[in-house]
């Protein structure tokens, strides 16, 4: 994360929002980029002012919606066969298993998939092509997927920067105590969400899912 934040510095605000773009959007695309690391960077440098909020969450956005949906259409007209390339590509992060439990969360979970998927990593790459390869409705994909990316954008954004913000008030108080405390309830909150999310999108295997994939497809 330092390292990215250190490299993303050196750049003029405008290059640091288009490489959020990129970067977000072409892990939407199915290409396993760490777009949610650059996100977090670039929204720690708006707290000294060499990024706006705003721009960090717009560009975070685009990327987002746009990323998957070049994947949707992807997906859509490369169906499994693109998926199983991209598994044989990249293994340790689009293999077999993945695609499988993927798969399994959006027979189950339908478009709630593609809107929550922005914040789990597994979905957050698998969303856009693998609704295109399970031919789901594009109007419905895409209100799902502007949604969710529009709130994982923001949200992100502007949570790192309300922190950074009260951590730099904090610190010029002296008020330690405090900081600790914030940081702790932070991580708290963050993890009981992510656990939930995941616990929510648990699928077990002998589930029959047929019923709501075909409703995707409808």
């Amino acid at each position: 994360m330092e390292s990215v934040q250190h490299w993303l510095s050196a750049l003029p605000p405008g290059v640091i929002y288009t490489v959020v773009a990129l970067v977000v959007g072409i892990e939407s695309l199915g290409v396993p980029l760490p777009g949610e690391t650059a996100l977090v960077a670039a929204a720690l440098l708006t707290t000294s002012g060499i990024t706006n909020v705003w721009w960090v969450a717009a560009a975070a956005s685009l990327g987002a919606i746009v990323g998957d949906s070049i994947g949707y259409a992807i997906g859509r007209r490369g169906g499994r066969s693109l998926l199983a390339w991209l598994g044989r590509r990249f293994p340790n992060h689009l293999g077999p298993p993945h695609l499988a439990k993927a798969e399994q969360i959006f027979q189950r979970r339908g478009a709630w998939a593609i809107f929550f998927g922005r914040f789990i990593a597994l979905l957050r790459i698998f969303a856009g092509p693998l609704a295109g390869a399970l031919r789901v409705r594009y109007a419905t994909f895409l209100l799902a997927n502007a949604s969710g990316g529009i709130l994982w954008a923001s949200g992100t954004t502007f949570a790192v920067y309300a922190a950074g913000k009260a951590a730099d008030r904090w610190l010029k108080n002296f008020s330690w105590i405090a900081l600790a405390v914030a940081i702790v309830a932070g991580i708290t909150t963050t993890l009981i969400l992510r656990h939930r999310a995941k616990k929510s999108f648990d699928v077990q295997p002998d589930e029959d899912d047929k019923d709501t994939e075909a409703s995707l497809t409808s």
